[in-house]
């Protein structure tokens, strides 16, 4: 399912659209002022410290959080309408953290990815129901590679394999445009590294468009095409290769060297030690 909406110019309009974006939770400013354009097939990867609204900004986009100021459009429409039905998958956190004892195969999973808002009373979307959703399911049981474990419990499977199982789900949707909050978060290191070129093989080849929040930067530096570091506002914007270095990014943050406070004061008095004398 292609949805290339073009502007009056002829040309194609970016798939997300934020204008000046403040949201403010329990009486606190998370985010301020954030203006950013996604376009088709982009790997986006967002970066920051504990609070500084990475996850705040993905709820916005969904429109669970609503914003005080500013204005949200994905494929040209406000998030949650009816035109973005299966559209946007989305992965939380605690999307992969299911209990080991719960008994519902990776299939069973899957299938619910084909709940929506049309169906989910009418008991089609029920996997011995197929109008179409059995297809669905095991072509994106076969893009996340976990063929041959369809019928395997959640519980019985590895951390990375109920990551890529909830991904599938959300593949099972047709989503063009798919937000992931720490995906990688309790992966060992071949099933992140598996997982971060599965997804980078879902832009290139599947024209598939990614925002993923991480903490992972190294991981994120080595794969996206595009990083942000967000901190209330977004500092940083642009590609992998141009994201300052460790020094540039505290300039960035407004943090000064400790060290280099306490030299310049010292100098100082001792200035003022000389001169006294």
């Amino acid at each position: 399912m292609e949805s290339n909406i073009t502007s009056q110019n002829g040309l194609e309009q970016p798939i997300l659209e934020i204008d000046n974006l403040t949201v403010i939770r329990s009486g606190k400013l998370v985010l301020k002022n954030v203006n950013l354009t996604v376009n088709k097939g982009e790997f986006v990867g967002i970066v920051g410290p504990n609070g500084s609204g990475k996850s705040t900004l993905l709820l916005a986009i969904l429109g669970v959080l609503k914003a005080q100021e500013g204005n949200i459009k994905i494929y040209n429409s406000k998030p949650m309408s009816r035109e973005l039905y299966g559209k946007i998958g989305w992965v939380s956190q605690a999307a992969a953290n299911l209990p080991k004892d719960i008994r519902i195969t990776i299939k069973e999973l899957v299938h619910l990815g084909t709940v929506n808002a049309k169906n989910m009373f009418s008991h089609t979307w029920l996997p011995m129901k197929d109008n179409g959703r059995n297809k669905k399911v095991k072509e994106a049981i076969e893009m996340v590679g976990l063929q041959g474990f369809e019928n395997f419990d959640i519980g019985r499977i590895s951390g990375g394999q109920r990551q890529r199982a909830v991904i599938a789900r959300a593949l099972a949707t047709e989503a063009e445009f798919i937000l992931l909050d720490e995906p990688l978060v309790g992966m060992d290191r071949e099933s992140r590294n598996s997982l971060l070129k599965l997804l980078d093989r879902f832009c290139h080849d599947n024209g598939k468009t990614i925002i993923m929040v991480s903490h992972d930067l190294s991981a994120i530096r080595q794969t996206t095409h595009r990083m942000i570091f967000l901190e209330e506002t977004i500092r940083f914007d642009g590609s992998t290769a141009n994201f300052p270095d460790l020094e540039s990014l505290a300039k960035l943050r407004g943090i000064t060297h400790t060290h280099e406070q306490e030299m310049g004061q010292w100098s100082r008095e001792l200035g003022d030690l000389k001169e006294e004398r």
